[in-house]
């Protein structure tokens, strides 16, 4: 189980560093803008990120 909590870390903290990347884009820029927030994918990539990181540590830590 430490192995898939260590696997989840790490991926859930790509995820979260993929979408801080992608909402720097011209495009999210520029839906922020006129929306006013980020785009959806971005939005995915924060919580999946943020939910595979938690679930990680629990496991990494049990």
């Amino acid at each position: 189980m430490k192995i898939i909590g260590l696997i989840l870390l790490v991926v859930g903290a790509g995820l979260a560093l993929w979408g801080f990347q992608l909402s720097d884009s011209i495009g999210s820029q520029l839906t922020q803008a006129v929306i006013g927030s980020d785009t959806d994918k971005v939005m995915t990539l924060y919580i999946t990120g943020a939910a595979s990181f938690i679930v990680g540590l629990y496991l990494f830590k049990n």
